[in-house]
């Protein structure tokens, strides 16, 4: 009698520890009846720097691991140790999906594919013609190229930092043929004035770095409002947001996204996303019980 097959994968990154992900493959895979182990790598816990990203996949590998998830600092330096990159990945230019199979080393990018899966679920008709994306780091590229896929024929990236909001700008415009203009925030009131909605790609908002990435007044209620942080899932902007009218969307729709889609990617396996939403929701829930007991203890 043939032994279904074990999947075992991992995450690499800076301070992954904390991660929702693990929790949500390995329930997923339980519910299809699969069995599957998913840690995080912690570079930061373990020591370790990007440098050490080359021996981190080729023990993945020996040791039988199906797929890893990449993340901060990983997501640019990990493409020189594949063998290729998925259509997707090759147009973002990052990767946070690297399965092991029998043709070598794939990488995929699941960031990009589950924002564009939460804006259709959790914001369904949303126009998305001008947009306006503040934050050119991190998920900056990933977003950009959803956006353009789902339709915005002008993008506008805002950020602190002039250079990367101009270089991510310069890059995504070029992959796409589409009109992507930067600004700083002081420009973000003209940027906004004509746009259909906002997508919040900074820390900002997050417990570790509370506030608002922006004046709320900016906003009226025909604007939508999408927000990537999902610890909280409310950030203050959302709730700015809908207190002058507006739609919006938590970033848990794009975290389970990607874990959606990178299930998909190494299982093969066709994942329900409102059951994966529904364990994300209660694994948030249990965050903020614990944290209310220890505040309270």
């Amino acid at each position: 009698m043939a032994v279904e097959h074990a999947y075992a994968m991992g995450l690499i990154g800076d301070g992954v520890l904390p991660s929702l992900t693990p929790a949500m493959q390995m329930a997923e895979a339980r519910a299809h009846g699969l069995a599957l182990v998913y840690r995080p790598l912690a570079l930061d816990a373990l020591g370790l720097t990007p440098d050490a990203l080359p021996d981190m996949l080729d023990w993945a590998e020996r040791l039988g691991f199906d797929a890893l998830n990449i993340t901060h600092p990983c997501k640019i330096a990990v493409i020189p140790l594949l063998d290729r990159l998925d259509e997707t990945a090759s147009a973002v230019g990052a990767v946070n999906t690297v399965r092991f199979t029998p043709e070598g080393r794939v990488g995929s990018n699941t960031d990009t594919t589950g924002f564009e899966h939460a804006m259709r679920e959790g914001l369904p008709g949303a126009r998305t013609e001008r947009v306006v994306q503040v934050g050119a780091g991190g998920a900056g590229s990933a977003v950009a190229d959803a956006l353009l896929r789902l339709g915005a024929r002008e993008l506008s990236i805002i950020d602190v930092d002039a250079e990367r909001a101009t270089a991510l700008a310069d890059e995504v415009a070029a992959r796409h043929g589409a009109h992507v203009a930067s600004g700083t925030p002081a420009e973000l009131p003209e940027h906004l004035a004509a746009a259909d909605g906002v997508v919040q790609c900074t820390p900002i908002g997050m417990h570790q770095h509370p506030g608002l990435p922006f004046d709320p007044d900016l906003l009226r209620e025909t604007h939508w409002v999408a927000d990537i942080v999902y610890r909280p899932l409310d950030t203050a902007l959302l709730a700015a947001a809908r207190e002058r009218g507006c739609r919006t969307l938590n970033g848990g729709r794009m975290a389970v996204g990607q874990a959606a889609d990178t299930f998909r990617l190494v299982t093969g396996r066709e994942p329900d996303i409102e059951r994966m939403h529904q364990h994300f929701q209660g694994l948030i829930e249990d965050e903020g019980a614990d944290h209310t007991t220890k505040e309270r203890s």
